[in-house]
C-alpha cells in the first residue's frame, strides 16, 4: 500500500493546480482510489483498497469557511487555478471565502468533486489526463 510519504513526493512536483491531472495519474498508480480534502486545514484522507487509509494531517493555520456558498465566484478561482495562475494555499483560501468546505477526488472516475459547509455538492470537475 502507499504511504504518506509517497504522496507527499508526488505532491512536490506540483507547481500550481495545471500539474493537478499528472498528480492524480501519479497517485492512483500508487494505489490510492479517492480522497478527501478539507479546506478548514488542509488534512487530507488517502483511501486504497481493502479499507486501507492515511492522513496528510494539518497542511496550514485553520482558515474559516463561509456560512454561504458562491459557486458563480468559485467556477472563476478554480478556473483560474487550473491555469496556474494560483498556489494551493491561494486556492483554498479562495475555497473557504467562498463557502467550499471539502473536496473529493476519485481516481477511478477521474473527478474532483466540491461541497459546501451543508454537505451539498456544489461542482463535479472531470479531470482531463
Amino acid at each position: 500500500m502507499f504511504t504518506v510519504e509517497q504522496i507527499k513526493e508526488q505532491l512536490s512536483k506540483m507547481s500550481t493546480g495545471a500539474d493537478f491531472p499528472a498528480f492524480i495519474q501519479a497517485i492512483k498508480k500508487l494505489g490510492v482510489t479517492h480522497y478527501e480534502t478539507f479546506v478548514a486545514n488542509g488534512n487530507t484522507y488517502y483511501y486504497g483498497n481493502n479499507g486501507y487509509t492515511c492522513s496528510s494531517g494539518p497542511g496550514y493555520e485553520p482558515l474559516s469557511i463561509a456560512a454561504t456558498s458562491n459557486k458563480v465566484q468559485f467556477k472563476l478561482a478554480l478556473e483560474a487555478h487550473q491555469q496556474g495562475k494560483t498556489s494551493f494555499v491561494v486556492f483554498c483560501n479562495d475555497c473557504a471565502r467562498l463557502g467550499i468546505e471539502r473536496w473529493v477526488v476519485c481516481t477511478e472516475k477521474m473527478t474532483c468533486t466540491y461541497f459546501n459547509k451543508a454537505g451539498q455538492e456544489l461542482l463535479v470537475e472531470p479531470i482531463r489526463g
